[in-house]
């Protein structure tokens, strides 16, 4: 089992930016990692993910514009950079990790398809 750090989160206002940041202990490897969200009352949603190999990226079109995910290789750290937050971001943020590549990229969306999850940081935007 492998444990997913994260960081980052908090309360800001609209317009604001945050961070969030997400590292397997141990520098464990795997293949990608993603972030996920979950709104109250709401399903949990794909919101960004990033794959090493050739360092791809994939983004939620609710997100794009916004915010961007990064893989910083000697922190061994994938990170959420948040702009122009909106109330509608409010949420608990998930990182997740997949041990190995997907053969179809759209896969790399979807919950089922990651191994291991953090535990959750909890992002509240207000007006």
């Amino acid at each position: 089992q492998v444990q997913l750090v994260e960081s980052g989160g908090g309360l800001v206002q609209v317009g604001d930016s945050l961070r969030l940041s997400c590292a397997p202990a141990g520098r464990t490897f795997v293949y990608a990692m993603a972030w996920f969200r979950q709104a109250p009352g709401k399903e949990r949603e794909f919101v960004a993910a990033f794959r090493w190999s050739g360092r791809r990226t994939y983004s939620a079109d609710s997100v794009k514009g916004r915010f961007t995910i990064s893989g910083d290789n000697a922190e061994n750290t994938v990170n959420l950079q948040m702009n122009s937050l909106t109330p509608g971001d409010t949420a608990v943020y998930y990182c997740a990790a997949r041990r190995a590549p997907l053969h179809d990229a759209l896969d790399y969306t979807r919950e089922a398809q990651y191994d291991y999850w953090g535990q959750g940081t909890q992002v509240t935007v207000s007006s």
